[in-house]
């Protein structure tokens, strides 16, 4: 790693979390995500009512905050998905597959609670400049 130092991350250059955490935290060549939803980075609005769409926004989400950091999806190397329903998970596997090229990712799915309406949250790892970016 090039540095332990900790800094926060935040997309479009402002903080805009609703709690005591960092959208993004980046230490040395590592950078850490906090779990995203498919809200619209504008309005906080949930964006979706299927688990495509709203994987499709949440993926778009996490891809904002890595590339405030430096970094892109290829450069992830573990997420975890919490779903509302499990029974969910082909549909969503479709829609996250094809933001991702081989190798994948290492990641956790469980079946969560979630905030009302949300279907969908990842958070994500990377490492800058670790698969392309």
């Amino acid at each position: 790693m090039t540095s332990s130092k900790k800094q926060s991350i935040f997309p479009g250059g402002k903080d805009t979390a609703t709690g005591a955490y960092s959208p993004g935290l980046a230490c040395g060549d590592l950078v850490f995500v906090s779990g995203q939803g498919s809200l619209d980075p504008r309005t906080q609005e949930i964006i979706g009512a299927t688990i495509e769409t709203q994987t499709e926004q949440t993926l778009r989400n996490v891809q904002r905050v890595l590339e405030a950091a430096g970094c892109t999806l290829e450069d992830c190397v573990k997420t975890t998905v919490h779903l509302r329903d499990i029974a969910h998970f082909e549909r969503f596997n479709k829609t996250y597959a094809g933001f991702f090229k081989k190798p994948y990712p290492a990641r956790t799915t469980v079946q969560s609670g979630l905030w009302p309406g949300l279907l969908v949250e990842i958070d994500a790892i990377a490492i800058r400049g670790g698969g392309g970016g």
